[in-house]
Formats: structure tokens, sequence, C-alpha cells
């Protein structure tokens, strides 16, 4: 689907458009994702982090440290709480988009699912995706690079 790309939180007080072509749609099925998501698994759109605009509302986010010791600033809407974005530390020109907050999500089909080993038993990957039973070390994936 050609960008813009349009999209918002569920109470609609937070807008958006991303302006670049997503870098890599993937799943991810580490067990702070299915928290954070409320499902199996949690969806995200790699983009550069300048082709993100808010167009209304405001965003607010906090902070975790991943086992890793990275950071993860993540950010939502204070009125509805629906998570936008989260942003990684070592990857400071990106930002992983939710992008079931898209207005049109039909055309979402992610290509890499990682941290598969927590995933849960019923899910079934397709042939055609990269599967990892965590994040592989070569994140040249996570960059647009490939493998």
């Amino acid at each position: 689907m050609p960008q813009p790309y349009h999209g918002g939180c569920e109470c609609g007080c937070v807008r958006y458009v991303v302006t670049g072509a997503p870098i890599v749609v993937y799943a991810c099925h580490c067990t702070i994702c299915q928290t954070q998501s409320g499902s199996a698994f949690g969806l995200a759109m790699r983009i550069h982090a300048g082709d993100f605009k808010l167009t209304a509302g405001k965003l607010q986010s906090f902070a975790r440290q991943a086992d890793s010791g990275q950071i993860f600033t993540n950010s939502f809407c204070p009125d509805c709480g629906t998570r936008i974005h989260h942003h990684a530390s070592k990857a400071p020109d990106h930002l992983s988009l939710k992008p079931g907050t898209l207005d049109d999500t039909s055309w979402l089909k992610p290509t890499h699912h990682v941290f598969t080993q927590s995933a849960q038993p019923w899910v079934i990957f397709p042939k055609d995706a990269q599967i990892f039973d965590t994040v592989p070390p070569d994140r040249s994936w996570l960059s647009g690079k490939p493998r």
C-alpha cells in the first residue's frame, strides 16, 4: 500500500501520519508483547523516526529496561491508553509503530516472527516468514538491510 499511512488511537484524540515506507513488519511473541497487546503476540512496523508526525493530540510515554539493558520508550494516548509506538535506545533513528493503529490494516503481513520460543502453542507460522527463537544476533533485518 502506498504511503502516506494515517492512523490513531481508539478514542480518536491522537492522530498521526507516516510518510515513508515501512522497513519491516514483524510479530514478536515475547511475553512482554503478549502482555502489552493482550493477545498472543505484538505486531510492530519499523519505520524511520522522521517519517512519523503527530497530526492531533499528544502522546504520553513510559520507559522500561529490557534484560539486554536496552531502554524502550513506549508512547500511548493519555486518554484511552492505546499504544502507538515504541522507541529502542539502540535504534535512535527508528520507531516501532503499532500497526493495528493504522486506519487501513488490510495490507499488513509480518515477514518475521521473533521470540517464537515463547509463542502460544496454537500459533501457526506462515511458510514464507522468517522464524527466530529469540531475536537474531544479526539485526540487519530491523534496519532494512538485507541478511
